[in-house]
């Protein structure tokens, strides 16, 4: 959806510094995200708002049913961040702020399961791990001289194939079918990371964007970051974590 703008041009004098600034734009809504999803998946997760708002128990029959606000929760966040992706021209800034904002709080909300399924001393390790890998696959996306345009093309169907794969699975409850989502989706995920970095780092460097449209661009990458590290944790994890 991007992908008119993810080129080479020619870039000006200052690309180093426009580089700078701009990825320092990037992780800073990155980081904004995945602090506010971290803190609200936290506080809802160690106490009883999961079972009261998002989770039916049935103590009789010993089963668990999601909610409504289970599934607003759920399924939301995939709209708005297609609107912000699509419509960033469109919006203004101060509205991609509130849909982003918006966004990191729905899906904190989505993860305060994992809470109770995990341990919290094997979800601060998958942490730092996926820290880790997210780090080394985008240093490697920023330094490498091959275009991986085609690769990221391949990782992008890929990608598509775990969400639809994901959606039917959601409603199958298939243990085998998610562990194999997770081993595919460390590789899509940390693949991903390495292509998005490299495009924008030309988007970074191109002096015939102005500075609203960089702006607004370093609000998408922040956003597309977040996602790619949210996915790659939990996938991470799946196979990392021991269900209590």
């Amino acid at each position: 959806m991007l992908d008119n703008i993810f080129s080479p041009r020619e870039y000006g004098p200052d690309a180093k510094a426009m580089t700078s600034e701009f990825f320092v734009n990037v992780y800073t809504y990155m980081f904004i995200a995945l602090g506010i999803s971290g803190s609200i998946a936290y506080l809802s997760g160690t106490s009883s708002f999961v079972f009261d708002y998002l989770i039916q128990v049935n103590p009789i029959k010993n089963t668990f049913a999601p909610t409504p606000l289970f599934y607003l929760v759920a399924f939301v966040p995939i709209g708005l961040g297609l609107l912000i992706q699509m419509g960033y021209r469109r919006l203004s800034l101060p509205v991609l702020l509130i849909l982003f904002g918006l966004y990191s709080g729905l899906i904190g909300l989505s993860l305060s399961s994992i809470f109770i399924v995990y341990n919290i001393g094997d979800i601060i390790l998958t942490f730092f791990v996926t820290a880790g890998t997210f780090g080394t696959m985008a240093i490697l996306g920023f330094t490498t001289k091959t275009d991986l345009s085609k690769f990221g093309s391949i990782m992008y169907m890929a990608f598509i194939g775990i969400f639809i794969a994901s959606l039917v699975n959601f409603f199958m409850k298939s243990e085998m079918v998610e562990w194999i989502i997770s081993i595919v989706g460390v590789f899509v995920f940390t693949g991903l990371t390495a292509y998005f970095m490299q495009k924008f780092k030309y988007i970074s460097q191109d002096s015939e964007l102005d500075g609203l449209e960089k702006k607004k661009l370093s609000l998408v990458g922040g956003l597309i970051f977040y996602i790619l590290f949210i996915n790659l944790f939990l996938s991470l994890l799946r196979l990392l974590g021991s269900r209590e």
